[in-house]
C-alpha cells in the first residue's frame, strides 16, 4: 500500500511538472507553450494588432512586447511594451482589463488599492503608478534612471524596483488617498551596472537579478548581493524566473530558443524571439 502511494505521489509530481507552462513575451504577441514540449507549439496567443478592444491608433504601443507576468493565479497576466502599450489581460478570453501608456515600458507589478506601478526604462527614466479603475494619467511618478524591473513585497509591505546601477525600496506613503507617493526607503548599489530583470525567488527571502554580465540574488533581510551559483557568469539575460513549486529555472535572452536549468532543457522557436518568458502560475 506504502509503495502504491508513493507511486502515485510521483506520478502525481510528474504530471505536475510535465503540465508546466511557460508564458512569453516578444515581437508583438504574447503566448504560452508547454515548458516539457519540443516543438514550442503555442497554446494561447495574444496581440494588440488583432486584439478588438484595442483601438487602432494604440495598436502600435503594443508592439516590441518586453513583459508578460502571470497574476491572481495565472487567470490574468500583466504585459508591457517597449513601444509604451500596458495592459491587463483577462487569460481566458484575452479581454482587456485595464490599459495605459507609459514610455519605454519595461515592466510592471500590481500594487494595494487596485493600482499598477509600471518600471519606464531610458526617456522615461522613472517609475510611474495607475489606478486600475482611473484615467490613463498616472497618480504619482517617481525618477528611476533605465528603471527596468518592480516587485511587490506583501510580507514587507515595500516595493522594489531595478535601474540601471541601483535597486531601491519603496513604502507606499499615503496610500488611500488621491495623491499617494512612492518613498524611497533604501539604495543598493549593483555588482554590475545595466540592471535588466527582477523576479522573487518563491519560498525564500532571495530577489533573483539580471544585470549585463552576471545573474544575482539580493537577501531582503541582509540587503547583500551574491552571484547565483549556477547562473553568476551568464551574460546579457533579459529574463530570470524560478518555478515555485519545483525550483526549475528559465532564461530568457531575445533569441530563438530559451534555455532551461535544474533539469537543463532548451525550446527552440521557429517564429519567435522571447524577450521575457515567465512559469505561468
Amino acid at each position: 500500500m506504502r509503495r502504491c502511494l508513493v507511486a502515485c505521489v510521483l506520478c502525481c509530481l510528474t504530471m505536475h511538472v510535465r503540465a508546466a507552462e511557460l508564458i512569453c513575451a516578444g515581437g508583438n504577441e504574447v503566448f504560452v507553450i508547454d515548458a516539457e514540449g519540443d516543438t514550442a507549439r503555442k497554446m494561447w496567443r495574444w496581440s494588440g494588432e488583432d486584439a478588438a478592444d484595442i483601438p487602432a491608433e494604440a495598436r502600435r504601443d503594443f508592439n516590441h512586447l518586453d513583459e508578460c507576468k502571470p497574476v491572481d493565479n495565472g487567470d490574468k497576466i500583466l504585459i508591457c511594451a517597449s513601444n509604451g502599450g500596458c495592459a491587463l489581460l483577462e487569460r481566458a478570453t484575452g479581454r482587456l482589463l485595464w490599459r495605459a501608456r507609459s514610455p519605454n515600458a519595461h515592466s510592471l507589478a500590481l500594487l494595494p488599492h487596485d493600482r499598477i506601478v509600471v518600471a519606464s526604462s531610458l526617456g522615461g527614466d522613472h517609475l510611474e503608478v495607475f489606478d486600475l479603475s482611473g484615467s490613463m494619467t498616472p497618480v504619482c511618478k517617481t525618477p528611476l534612471h533605465s528603471a527596468h524591473g518592480v516587485v511587490w513585497d506583501e510580507p514587507r509591505q515595500c516595493l522594489w524596483a531595478l535601474g540601471f546601477d541601483e535597486l531601491h525600496a519603496y513604502t507606499l506613503d499615503a496610500w488611500e488617498s488621491d495623491k499617494p507617493s512612492l518613498k524611497l526607503q533604501s539604495t543598493h548599489p549593483l555588482p554590475d551596472q545595466d540592471g535588466h530583470d527582477l523576479r522573487p525567488v518563491p519560498g525564500t527571502q532571495e530577489l533573483i537579478l539580471t544585470t549585463e554580465h552576471t545573474v544575482q540574488l539580493f537577501d531582503r533581510e541582509t540587503a547583500t548581493f551574491k552571484p547565483h551559483a549556477l547562473l553568476g557568469k551568464e551574460i546579457g539575460i533579459k529574463s530570470v524566473d524560478v518555478h515555485p513549486a519545483t525550483g526549475r529555472i528559465v532564461l530568457g535572452e531575445w533569441g530563438p530558443a530559451i534555455r532551461l536549468f535544474e533539469p537543463s532543457g532548451k525550446i527552440q522557436f521557429k517564429d519567435a524571439r522571447p524577450y521575457k518568458v515567465r512559469w505561468l502560475r
